[in-house]
């Protein structure tokens, strides 16, 4: 008598990764559809030979989306929307590896693998010049306010000029870089008369000017190692007369008189001269004639 046996598999194993836990560091400027982990890293094999099937998920809050597989059993997985080191530089990827459709009502078992992923900043910005404003709140964007400054006619400053809002200052905005800025002025600079300190941004005279003018410098600050990461301010110098003399009021206390219900903007008279409005003059012994 020969009896025939046939053995039935039963879904009794879940699906195992080889590497549960895996760890990959990625730069900030990945491009979009660059695979993150090769296939074979994070492929499950299942002892039912069951046909596997992925989902991919994330356990941080605002990194959906960044990240996703190439298919539903194709686990690799690949840059889906550009990073941006300012909103976050690492989250957490969790891999389901199950050996049922999602959707089936069957007895399912799973398998869970746990990638980290860490991002890199990258050299991706331009110089800042400071201060400056951040537009719309958005950190990758800093719009700085042009420089004012005065020199005296026929006078050689020796000392850097005093600006504002401050002095001539720019830095890396990929702060985990921070490259070294280098200053030059590249516009605006008539005769030579001005010159700014490579390392220092700090703005200096080389010779006088004899008549008032106006100056509007054009200052480029470059990283030291990539000349195409540049940003360019405007320095206005004004040339002036010398003034050695605080401006002061004709008089210490003025008086004036008003009428009650007169509607706005109405003159304010003098004390005691109803017919003749109030006007409070200061002089300034630099300009005897003005």
């Amino acid at each position: 008598l020969e009896i025939l046996v046939t053995i039935l598999n039963e879904n009794d194993n879940s699906p195992v990764f080889a590497q549960p836990n895996l760890n990959k560091e990625i730069p900030e400027d990945t491009k979009v559809d660059t695979a993150i982990v090769a296939r074979e890293e994070v492929s499950a094999s299942d002892a039912d030979l069951d046909t596997i099937y992925y989902e991919l998920t994330t356990t941080v809050q605002d990194t959906d989306g960044y990240f996703a597989i190439r298919g539903v059993n194709n686990p690799e997985i690949y840059l889906q929307k550009a990073l941006d080191y300012d909103k976050f530089n690492s989250t957490t990827l969790l891999l389901y590896a199950r050996d049922r459709p999602v959707t089936s009502t069957d007895p399912t078992n799973t398998g869970t693998a746990t990638i980290t992923i860490t991002i890199q900043q990258s050299d991706t910005r331009a110089p800042w010049f400071l201060p400056c404003t951040r537009l719309h709140d958005d950190s990758s964007v800093c719009i700085s306010s042009p420089y004012s400054g005065r020199v005296n006619i026929s006078e050689m400053s020796t000392e850097p000029l005093l600006l504002e809002p401050g002095p001539i200052y720019a830095i890396d905005p990929d702060y985990t870089i921070r490259e070294r800025i280098v200053y030059s002025i590249v516009g605006g600079n008539t005769d030579e008369v001005f010159s700014v300190d490579a390392d220092t941004g700090n703005l200096t005279m080389n010779k006088i000017v004899t008549s008032p003018d106006t100056f509007l410098l054009q200052v480029m600050a470059t990283q030291a190692n990539n000349i195409r990461r540049y940003s360019v301010a405007t320095v206005e110098i004004k040339v002036i007369n010398k003034s050695n003399f605080p401006p002061y009021f004709e008089k210490g206390v003025y008086n004036g008189t008003v009428f009650v219900g007169l509607p706005q903007r109405s003159f304010v008279y003098q004390a005691g001269d109803p017919s003749t409005p109030l006007v409070i003059t200061a002089m300034d012994q630099d300009f005897p004639d003005v």
